[in-house]
């Protein structure tokens, strides 16, 4: 329109420019308006190219955040570990604390309880050593006779492999230790070095696990205080769901462990494999790496099993495998395990294949329980909203039965706050 509305601008343009296209609307009086400019503000990207713009430096923030904690822990792997070993034994031995501090002082339930767990782990270690020294010198007539028997079985069918393929491999063997003998002691005197951080981590986390099981109730009472006071009841809920989740992974997967391990021994010795106590304790260790570890365990065991009893009896440690991986699968992990940790097995295996990657055996370990607490964190604060973010009260207010139809109505002006706010 032109000035005061009298009508269009016909003011005259410059040779050679075109006058601007206004395009034209119906407004609800059918008077034509001016039309809405697709472009705001000259911007010429697509709505659909910018939000995905958006979530892709987000995530490419969120990945570097990741990484540069990977990699923070990894540079302090001592101490990380040693606090995760603590929260291990905290979550054994917290209960037996708890019910000896019903008679007693807790000081005293914790150092009876430390005791007697370092007891037991020191009878076993000693008893395992005692076995494997008692055996040692009849294991290695065994075995020496093993070889001679693996050697002929698999000169017959279906190998048919000349004589004497074991005792070359064996001479090779020989010979490859005799000719790198430095490098090997070097490497075993790094080992002794690592051995040394590792009887210090140990140290570290029972040092740190008499204060959790004596005072640690008021160390997480003393660390929410130092929070806002808006964010402490959420992160109230997620301290405590992670806790029971990680405790109750922590005591079902050492049942779960201990009742293979007991599997085990009972099938070896029914089969007369030596060492039967050493492979017991394997056992354990090993089934404390999900999926994978127990049947690295029992191939070790199935190898003593060929070099002292045989192919057959190797056999059918072989099929242990399998026999011990469906009770786990299919009764121990539903039975012990369903009440503290829901996780899909495509998720535990990917969980550990990724720990494996980033830390070795040690991520292999922490890498489910890990998962399983960020789970559950996420679970607890999506069920129940998380107070102090906006729109926190109103996601818990919908989730409480009454309020689904209240749900899109605007809150009255000055109502629905607490005295004062």
């Amino acid at each position: 329109m032109g000035v005061n509305g009298a009508g269009p601008d016909r003011r005259p343009v410059p040779l050679g420019s075109r006058r601007p296209r206004v395009s034209a609307r119906r407004t609800r009086t059918g008077a034509p308006g001016p039309g809405p400019d697709p472009y705001p503000s000259g911007e010429h990207v697509p709505s659909g190219l910018r939000t995905t713009a958006g979530y892709t430096w987000r995530l490419v923030l969120l990945g570097l955040a990741a990484y540069l904690v990977v990699d923070v822990l990894a540079r302090l792997e001592l101490p990380v570990v040693a606090l995760f070993v603590a929260l291990v034994i905290t979550s054994v031995l917290r209960p037996p604390v708890d019910l000896l501090a019903r008679g007693m002082p807790r000081s005293l339930a914790v150092l009876v309880v430390l005791l007697c767990a370092l007891a037991v782990v020191g009878g076993v270690l000693a008893l395992v050593g005692t076995t494997v020294a008692d055996e040692w010198g009849r294991l290695g007539n065994e075995l020496r006779g093993g070889l001679s028997r693996i050697d002929h079985w698999l000169t017959g069918a279906p190998f048919h492999l000349r004589p004497g393929t074991v005792t070359d491999l064996r001479a090779k063997i020989g010979a490859f230790i005799s000719a790198h003998r430095s490098t090997l002691l070097s490497t075993a005197l790094s080992g002794a070095g690592r051995i040394v951080e590792l009887v210090t981590g140990l140290a570290l986390a029972v040092f740190c696990s008499v204060f959790f099981l004596h005072s640690g109730d008021r160390m997480w009472t003393w660390a929410q205080r130092q929070l806002p006071v808006r964010s402490r009841s959420a992160w109230d809920r997620a301290g405590r769901a992670a806790w029971l989740t990680f405790a109750g992974y922590t005591r079902g997967v050492l049942i779960v462990a201990a009742s293979n391990a007991v599997l085990v021994g009972i099938a070896l010795a029914i089969l007369r494999v030596p060492l039967v106590l050493p492979l017991m304790v394997l056992e354990f260790a090993a089934t404390l790496i999900p999926l994978i570890g127990s049947p690295i365990a029992l191939a070790v065991a199935a190898v003593v099993a060929l070099a002292a009893r045989g192919p057959v009896i190797a056999l059918l440690v072989l099929a242990l495998i399998v026999v011990i991986g469906q009770i786990e699968g299919h009764l121990l992990h539903p039975l012990v395990l369903s009440w503290s940790v829901r996780i899909h097995p495509v998720v535990i295996a990917v969980s550990v294949a990724g720990g494996a990657v980033l830390a070795g055996v040690l991520g292999a370990v922490v890498a489910v329980p890990v998962v399983s607490v960020g789970w559950a964190v996420r679970g607890e604060l999506r069920t129940r909203g998380t107070p102090g973010l906006p729109g926190a009260q109103a996601a818990a207010a919908g989730d409480r039965p009454g309020h689904g139809a209240d749900r899109g109505r605007r809150p009255e002006p000055g109502g629905g706050g607490r005295p004062g706010e």
